[in-house]
């Protein structure tokens, strides 16, 4: 499963760049910390508020926009 439902955009939050269920942890910065070398395990423990849904969410959002495809995440 993609987990795309987890990601939400709206213009009230983080200037409405995609972000993780509505709070103000935008896509960008899950995957700054993944490439910063830090596992899902280290960002979950650092941060309990997301769950590892959330940080597939950011993944599958991300490969599905470099290849291209149409993303509808929810509003």
């Amino acid at each position: 499963m993609e987990h795309l439902e987890r990601i939400t955009i709206g213009p009230e939050i983080c200037h409405g760049k995609p972000c993780i269920r509505g709070m103000r942890w935008p896509v960008e910065v899950i995957l700054d910390l993944l490439g910063s070398e830090m596992t899902i395990e280290d960002i979950l423990e650092d941060h309990p508020e997301l769950e590892k849904e959330d940080i597939i969410a950011a993944l599958n959002y991300a490969r599905l926009l470099v290849s291209g495809q149409t993303i509808k995440p929810a509003a």
